[in-house]
């Protein structure tokens, strides 16, 4: 007998307009189907529009063209931290922070400040990668008022310093790397004892405007792609599912139920997970598909190795 597919959601909240717009949509869907989403928040300045040194890299322009950020993003957060100062995300939408918590879903640290977290943590030193999270945990217990027990690192950028400074505060498990299945992280030669928990499947933005991924067969190649009897991990964003794809990311939810799907939770499987049975796999640098840049991923998972905690 083939077990169904289990999916999570988690949902990236990256900017101030996002949080504004986009989060109430998605937890509104997700509430209307009782599904209980993990939202991870950036909780410091908006800075969105210093993401143009990104055009430097591989593959940038592409994805632009394809995803028309402008209408995503919207000119105003374009200009955020560059023409306009970035605003306060967490001062400004802690009430639609909390919300989302009261509805029952679990919130996480997504990051302090996203830009700098995506494009400077490989060049940060221990030390300021641990204030630039300490920020993001004190602006959460701000908000929320007790401390984060999950992080999702801002473009999936993990190391051995934010492995670190996970393990200092304590989390109960990360989603930071692409993977295919949950693991104990080893960088640098160490294993950390804050569990990841990978966005197994592509993200939206990764697929829209490839011809080979036409929109009208985005859900059915989603429904394809879920593994039977394993976690399978979807990533969905504020500003790309929670507006201009809102109806979509509706419209897969119900493919997903009529399938069969069981819908998880991060927090709950976690909590039923037994840390020292998962596999450690290395936590790599490396690329993924319709994505420009490095990112956290996960290394071979030998099957016989276990996690020494």
């Amino acid at each position: 007998m083939t077990l169904p597919a289990r999916l999570a959601v988690k949902i990236d909240v990256d900017t101030d307009r996002g949080t504004r717009e986009g989060l109430e949509g998605l937890a509104r869907a997700l509430d209307r189907r009782k599904i209980r989403g993990t939202f991870l928040f950036s909780l410091g300045p908006d800075n969105t529009g210093r993401a143009i040194k990104r055009i430097f890299r591989p593959g940038f322009f592409a994805k632009v063209s394809r995803t028309s950020v402008v209408k995503v993003y919207g000119l105003r957060t374009l200009m955020n931290g560059v023409l306009l100062p970035g605003p306060d995300i967490a001062k400004r939408n802690a009430d639609r922070m909390r919300a989302v918590a009261k509805a029952g879903h679990e919130t996480g640290i997504h990051c302090w400040d996203h830009i700098r977290w995506q494009d400077g943590l490989a060049r940060m030193t221990l030390a300021e990668t641990r204030h630039e999270f300490a920020q993001a945990r004190a602006a959460y217990e701000t908000v929320f008022g007790h401390r984060a027990r999950t992080a999702g690192s801002a473009g999936w950028q993990a190391d051995a310093k934010s492995l670190e400074v996970y393990d200092e505060a304590g989390l109960d498990y990360a989603s930071d790397a692409r993977g295919t299945t949950p693991f104990v992280p080893r960088a640098d030669g160490r294993v950390f004892r804050t569990p990841q928990f990978p966005t197994t499947l592509p993200t939206l933005d990764e697929l829209l405007g490839r011809p080979e991924y036409p929109a009208d067969r985005l859900v059915a190649h989603y429904l394809g792609l879920l593994k039977p009897g394993t976690l399978n991990c979807l990533t969905v964003h504020a500003e790309l599912e929670g507006m201009m794809y809102l109806d979509w990311f509706e419209a897969l939810l119900d493919a997903a139920a009529r399938a069969g799907v069981i819908f998880a939770n991060l927090a709950e499987e976690a909590a039923k997970t037994v840390r020292e049975a998962l596999p450690v796999a290395d936590l790599l640098q490396g690329t993924v598909d319709g994505r420009s840049g490095t990112m956290a991923v996960q290394g071979a998972v030998p099957g016989a190795l276990q996690a020494t905690l």
